[in-house]
């Protein structure tokens, strides 16, 4: 007898020990990302949003020295003398305020003063200073327009100043309707003349393109693979018009590719496309999407929002990206009391003039190391790792990898060639770059976040443990009641006299 209870309880105890392992496995990783079973053709998901900003922010004017502005305003600070905007004009000192927000705000340093209390618009002062697009947009290739690019490209107002957008989308469909980068777009109707815009929006990350949509869509899709089927763009620069003080030694442009849905954040995320170069992009897209029987969980359990499940405050459209700009954009201004004037905000939220550079642009290292601490504190004891952002991944998202290439582009000899001279006296000092973008091949081959372990899964684990430690099966259950409750109650009854 005491054999068998030995027995018995190690039978227990060992069957014990796994349903407890296998219950911590099904609530710690219900989830699994896999491959897919079959591949995705390069038609079904939008073509990348593309978006282009060029170093060069204004067009110099004679007298008119950011450079020496820069200068006498870091000898103020190193002194602490009284700064005064000598032969300044209201207009001229309006652009140089606007410029320490863009021109390397790095090299601002703490105890910048607030150069004037007049408030400043700071888009239309961008608007007014910025070079031509034409000029810098010279020509553009996709589907069959052939020509000048301004109906395919929207104004994007990002922390790199003005830049340009292809195939993102409308601000009107991203912000919400309360937000200044709503109103502005409405107001300004900045997307009349973009052709993609004006289709019908049929799109989510999460559902794809409807059923019904054609070849020409919103956003923007290709047909295959292969730089014939992709965008082109043929950029020029002017060595004339450069301004080695505001963006430093490394002119021509930079270039994000992003989800339609994103907001660009170019100064994180970039491709550089020097002066008199030809850039080759290669894209190979990583999508995740997600089975329907995820949706039950809870999302600190599946590691990642569904659409509509997380509401933004400032964008109609939830991607990881988006969050963690709004969750900066929270941040900058409970430190510094105001957001500076890119960043998503409503018209009661003050703008950082420049004696607050400093301080939002440490915002952002703030923010990465709250995050850092908060995960790392939490990791030991929460598996989920929960920050106070709170910006899972979406359950469906896309991401675009890039393989890259570049060569010399030697228009100035080609021209000489065949004795072309008629550009450069039409264009004189220009440099022109080039830049192609095409998904590398046909299909991809997408990720699936699916239960590891359902329900069922679960009782089966657990049912195969009791039947190998234990001989349990629902024959034994039901036995083992009818001994403790029908037969207990025969015999009772029996025992009862007449």
């Amino acid at each position: 007898k005491l054999f068998w209870l030995c027995v018995f309880l190690a039978s227990i105890y060992c069957c014990s020990n796994l349903i407890h392992c296998v219950y911590v496995k099904w609530n710690e990783t219900p989830v699994i990302v896999s491959f897919s079973e079959k591949s995705t053709p390069v038609w079904s998901i939008p073509f990348p949003a593309i978006t282009i900003c060029s170093e060069t922010k204004r067009v110099p004017r004679e007298g008119f020295s950011y450079g020496k502005f820069l200068q006498d305003l870091q000898e103020h600070v190193e002194t602490r003398r009284h700064f005064q905007a000598k032969n300044l004009s209201r207009v001229e000192l309006e652009e140089l305020r606007t410029l320490l927000h863009i021109c390397n705000p790095q090299l601002i340093k703490q105890g910048t003063p607030n150069l004037s209390s007049d408030l400043i618009d700071y888009f239309s002062v961008l608007e007014r200073i910025q070079p031509e697009f034409n000029r810098y947009f010279y020509f553009c290739k996709w589907f069959s327009h052939f020509g000048e690019c301004d109906e395919l490209f929207t104004r994007t107002y990002t922390n790199e100043g003005i830049c340009f957008t292809f195939n993102g989308l409308n601000a009107t469909d991203l912000y919400r309707e309360d937000t200044v980068q709503h109103q502005r777009t409405v107001s300004h109707n900045t997307s009349k003349y973009n052709i993609i815009l004006k289709r019908p929006f049929k799109w989510s990350l999460q559902n794809g393109f409807s059923l019904d949509s054609g070849i020409k869509t919103y956003p923007a899709r290709v047909l295959g693979a292969g730089s014939r089927a992709g965008f082109f763009i043929a950029l020029q620069s002017f060595r004339q018009e450069v301004d080695y003080a505001c963006r430093g030694p490394i002119q021509g442009f930079k270039v994000s590719l992003h989800s339609p849905d994103d907001v660009p954040q170019v100064s994180n995320q970039f491709v550089r496309i020097p002066m008199g170069k030809e850039v080759v992009i290669a894209v190979k897209p990583n999508m995740i999407t997600t089975s329907s029987g995820i949706a039950e969980y809870p999302p600190q359990r599946r590691q990642c929002f569904l659409e509509n499940e997380r509401r933004l405050r400032f964008f109609k459209v939830y991607t990881q990206s988006n969050c963690v700009l709004e969750c900066l954009t929270n941040l900058t201004l409970a430190k510094c009391g105001c957001v500076k004037f890119s960043m998503p905000r409503t018209l009661e939220m003050p703008i950082c003039a420049e004696n607050k550079i400093f301080c939002y642009d440490r915002a952002e290292d703030i923010l990465l190391m709250r995050e850092f601490r908060q995960g790392l504190k939490e990791f030991p004891l929460n598996y989920l790792g929960t920050t106070e952002c709170n910006c899972l991944p979406a359950c469906t998202s896309l991401v675009y990898n890039t393989e890259i290439s570049h060569g010399n582009f030697d228009l100035e000899d080609m021209l000489k060639a065949t004795a072309d001279t008629s550009f450069y006296e039409d264009f004189p000092g220009s440099q022109m770059s080039r830049l192609s973008v095409y998904f590398k091949e046909h299909q991809f081959i997408t990720s699936k976040r699916s239960e590891l372990y359902g329900i069922t899964d679960f009782l089966a684990n657990c049912g195969g443990i009791f039947g190998l430690f234990m001989g349990f099966s629902i024959l034994s259950l039901v036995e083992l009641l009818y001994h403790i409750s029908l037969r207990l109650w025969s015999n009772m009854r029996h025992l009862t006299p007449s």
